[in-house]
C-alpha cells in the first residue's frame, strides 16, 4: 500500500453536505470577523506607534564631550543699556572670566534703553556659576536696574520629541520685572544629565535642570554690591535616559494568531452552546406535541 502523507492532515475537512448552516452561527461569524479586524487594527497600531522606555543609571553619558556642557541663554533687560551687560564665567576648576564675548549677541530694545542678550557657551561639568552683570563694563553704573525676564535657558542638546516630557527649559519664561531694580537674582540650579537614543540607536546629550531662585539686596562693608543675575550650577551623578522602541515583529504576529485563534474558539464555543440549546428545545417541543397528541387520542 503506497504511503499516504494525508495521514498527517490534522485539519481534516468536513462535506458540506455534512454541516447545516443556521443563523445563529451566520449572526455569530460576522460578529466575529468584525471583533478580529478591531483587535488587528488595535495591534497593528500599536506595532506601528513607538514606545519611550527610560531607565536610570549613575555615569557621565556624554564622555566625548571633553568633560564640557553647551549653553543656551536668552535674557532681557528692559531697563539696562547693552554696554554695561554682560556675562561672567567661574567654577571650581579655576575658570574665572568677566565678559565672556564669545557667540554672544546684545540687541538693543526698549528704545535702547534696555537690552536683550543672546549667548551661546561651554562650562565644565564641574559645581560653577555664570551670571550677567555690569561687572565688566568700563564704567560702573549709579543704580543698575536688574530686572529681566529670561527667554531660554538650556543646557546640552535641544530634544523636542513629543513623548518626552521633562524641564528642559524650567526657567523659559521666567518674569521678574515687577522685582526691586536693585536687587541681585539667584538662581540654583541642579542639573540632571538626559540621554535620549531613537530607534536607529543615535543618541542626543542633553540635560534637565531643577530650579529654585531668591531675591536679595547685598551689602558688604563698603556699601551696596552691585546686583548681578547669577545662574549657581551643580550636576547630579544620575542620568536619565530615554529609549525609543517598537513591539518586535514576532510578538507582532504571536497576539495576531492568539486573537484570530481565541476569537473563533470562543466564538465556536458559542454557537455550540446556542445551538445544542436549540436543538435541545426544539426536542422539548416536538415530546410535549407529542404527549398532547396522545392525551387526544385517548
Amino acid at each position: 500500500m503506497p504511503f499516504d502523507v494525508r495521514r498527517f492532515d490534522i485539519y481534516r475537512k468536513v462535506p458540506k453536505d455534512l454541516t447545516q448552516p443556521t443563523y445563529t452561527g451566520a449572526f455569530i461569524s460576522i460578529l466575529c470577523c468584525f471583533f478580529i479586524l478591531f483587535l488587528f487594527l488595535s495591534e497593528l497600531t500599536g506595532f506601528i506607534a513607538t514606545e519611550i522606555v527610560n531607565e536610570l543609571y549613575v555615569d557621565d553619558p556624554d564622555k566625548d564631550s571633553g568633560g564640557k556642557i553647551d549653553v543656551s541663554l536668552n535674557v532681557s533687560l528692559p531697563n539696562l543699556h547693552c554696554d554695561l551687560v554682560g556675562l561672567d564665567i567661574q567654577d571650581e576648576m579655576g575658570r574665572h572670566e568677566v565678559g565672556h564675548i564669545d557667540n554672544s549677541m546684545k540687541i538693543p530694545i526698549n528704545q535702547g534703553e534696555g537690552c536683550r542678550f543672546e549667548g551661546k557657551f561651554t562650562i565644565n561639568k564641574v559645581p560653577g556659576n555664570f551670571h550677567v552683570s555690569t561687572h565688566s563694563a568700563t564704567a560702573q553704573p549709579q543704580n543698575p536696574d536688574m530686572t529681566h525676564s529670561i527667554h531660554k535657558l538650556a543646557f546640552g542638546d535641544k530634544l523636542q520629541v513629543h513623548n518626552v516630557k521633562g524641564a528642559f527649559n524650567a526657567l523659559g519664561g521666567a518674569d521678574k520685572l515687577s522685582s526691586n531694580p536693585l536687587a541681585s537674582h539667584d538662581y540654583i540650579l541642579k542639573i540632571v544629565p538626559t540621554v535620549y537614543e531613537d530607534l536607529s540607536g543615535r543618541q542626543r546629550f542633553s540635560y534637565q535642570y531643577t530650579v529654585a531662585n531668591k531675591e536679595y539686596v547685598a551689602y558688604s562693608h563698603t556699601g551696596r554690591i552691585i546686583p548681578a543675575i547669577w545662574f549657581r550650577y551643580d550636576l547630579s551623578p544620575i542620568t536619565v535616559k530615554y529609549t525609543e522602541r517598537r513591539q518586535p515583529f514576532y510578538r507582532f504576529i504571536t497576539t495576531i494568531c492568539a486573537i484570530v485563534g481565541g476569537t473563533f474558539t470562543v466564538a465556536g464555543i458559542i454557537d455550540s452552546c446556542i445551538f445544542t440549546a436549540s436543538e435541545a428545545w426544539k426536542k422539548i417541543q416536538i415530546d410535549i406535541q407529542s404527549i398532547s397528541g396522545l392525551k387526544q387520542l385517548c
